[in-house]
């Protein structure tokens, strides 16, 4: 009868409850090869034992990327000591305008633990079309003007490196703390 109760306990358990969106299982979103504002080459697996959080936008950019950079700082100082298991990824979308030099000062800006990202064009096409993020110029008054219209949302993988959640622009910092406590949680330090 006991053996009974824990089988039903055990098929009844259910897996963690999240608020941003559940894509556990796309089939994109696998990998990336980019450099940070460090110099540093780097891929998925340099953050394996992280929570990622990886977040598409430029340095130009007048709402959207800051506000979201913002949020993700906000995260991270709730989060407390579990934010040293975070790993938040500022991917450029603009390699013409974001320099090494200018990611290096813009994105620490926001938290001196988070790293931006470039490539040239035909490796940011790549990226961007394995994370199905769509983006385009938009012409400027002077030719350095332009503003880029992109994909906005943040994309969150596990700390095993599997894409598990996808949060839409405009959610507020306790929805990543919230989903990133249920990820580190399931996935305890080593």
């Amino acid at each position: 009868m006991v053996a009974c109760a824990v089988a039903l306990a055990a098929c009844s358990r259910e897996g963690p409850s999240f608020k941003a969106s559940d894509v556990t299982g796309v089939d994109f979103g696998r990998d990336f090869a980019l450099t940070d504002h460090t110099g540093k080459a780097r891929t998925l697996a340099d953050f394996r034992g992280k929570a990622v959080l990886i977040f598409f936008g430029y340095t130009q950019c007048p709402d959207v990327c800051p506000t979201t950079l913002a949020t993700l700082a906000e995260a991270m100082r709730e989060l407390g000591p579990d934010a040293d298991r975070v790993q938040v990824l500022f991917v450029t979308i603009d390699p013409e305008r974001d320099t090494q030099e200018l990611l290096a000062h813009y994105v620490p800006a926001f938290d001196r633990r988070f790293l931006g990202l470039y490539g040239d064009a035909a490796a940011t096409e790549r990226v961007a079309k394995e994370f199905k993020i769509l983006y385009q110029k938009q012409p400027g008054s002077t030719p350095g003007s332009y503003t880029m219209d992109h994909s906005a949302g943040v994309y969150i993988f596990d700390p095993q490196g599997r894409l598990r959640l996808y949060a839409s622009h405009g959610q507020g910092p306790e929805v990543f703390v919230h989903d990133l406590r249920e990820l580190l949680r399931a996935a305890p330090a080593g």
